[in-house]
């Protein structure tokens, strides 16, 4: 019979220690023993539920609070897309979670399995948006063919470029007018 092992009962302590780590020192010195040490479990206790830190770090990327926020309802769809920048704005500015996306970022172009569970993110993440666009769609905002990864993609594109590579501040004014632009191409 196959079946998905448990979570353990200290899995947000697990979590929480593998992005701390992540964040310190980054992938490369990512360790299952050092995600146990921090989290005051045995390696055990981890490997019972996960085969390698690559799927510690899947679930800890998935479950993770400090890289979590409300998906806006505003009423508009240009409300919600200026909310939701606003939110992918703060993750980015933020210290531990901007180390946290900056280093799993960096480990990806040579690793397989970590750039399986930062495409896993990042599709859970659209999945949770997608009712951003299925409101602007019932309320006419949009029409049938939005391609609504697309429009996510353009705004937190622009918001990484900004604020990480380029080391600038995007202000609401910033947000709104890469919303406004964006919209321009997609609304009805």
């Amino acid at each position: 019979m196959n079946r998905t092992p448990s979570r353990p009962r200290k899995a947000e302590a697990i979590f929480s220690a593998t992005l701390e780590l992540l964040a310190e020192h980054g992938y490369d010195a990512l360790t299952v023993e050092a995600i146990a040490a921090r989290a005051a479990v045995n390696k055990t206790t981890i490997y019972r539920t996960w085969a390698t830190k690559d799927e510690v770090f899947a679930d800890a990327l998935l479950q993770a609070p400090q890289l979590a926020f409300e998906i806006p309802d505003t009423g508009s769809l240009r409300g919600d897309l200026v909310a939701l920048g606003q939110r992918i704005n703060r993750l980015l500015t933020h210290d531990e979670p901007r180390r946290i996306i900056t280093a799993a970022l960096a480990a990806l172009p040579d690793r397989p399995a970590t750039a399986h569970a930062a495409r896993t993110f990042f599709a859970d993440r659209l999945q949770r948006e997608q009712v951003i666009f299925e409101r602007a769609h019932a309320r006419g905002e949009l029409a049938d063919m939005t391609d609504a990864a697309m429009i996510v993609d353009l705004i937190g594109g622009d918001l990484w470029l900004h604020t990480v590579a380029r080391a600038k501040t995007a202000d609401d004014t910033h947000i709104e007018r890469v919303v406004d632009i964006v919209l321009a191409g997609v609304t009805t």
